[in-house]
């Protein structure tokens, strides 16, 4: 089915289910249980990495790495340019940029303002499984990225 044969509202909805696993895919990193983000996927869903050569492939495996995140960890990603291309009834594409801000070693309070530790985009592909739009994949492109800082009191450290 070509994109022209899509109804105006069914494509809206479909841009706007992807839109929302974006969003849902950052609200779940930083304010609710990483390893919930794995079932956004579809069950052979993919996360890669080129810079690095880093792929985590399936549900389980993806449930296991963002589980296996830092306790002390405090993360808050910035989500915006989000463009969605629909493909058919069934697939389609996006575009994100991000920036995300994280310390390890977080206890409580505020924690001085610094830069982001990444900042970069993803290339996410979607699948609707019959009612259900999922991510089958999303690419990590990072041009910007460092080592995430470590809190130690009021102090900021970077572990290498």
């Amino acid at each position: 089915m070509s994109t022209e044969a899509l109804d105006p509202l069914e494509r809206l909805f479909a841009e706007r289910a992807c839109e929302r696993l974006i969003v849902e895919f950052v609200h779940r990193l930083d304010l609710g249980d990483p390893s919930s983000v794995a079932d956004l996927f579809t069950p052979d869903g993919v996360w890669e990495w080129p810079h690095g050569d880093r792929r985590v492939e399936g549900r389980e495996a993806l449930r296991s790495y963002f589980g296996s995140r830092p306790k002390d960890r405090l993360s808050r990603r910035m989500s915006t340019n989000i463009l969605v291309m629909v493909n058919s009834a069934s697939a389609a594409t996006a575009t994100s940029y991000f920036a995300t801000y994280r310390v390890d070693g977080y206890t409580d309070g505020m924690v001085p303002p610094r830069l982001p530790a990444n900042v970069g985009h993803y290339e996410d592909t979607f699948r609707k499984i019959e009612d259900t739009w999922l991510l089958t994949s999303r690419v990590t492109h990072l041009p910007f990225g460092g080592e995430t800082a470590r809190l130690r009191g009021r102090l900021i450290w970077f572990d290498r």
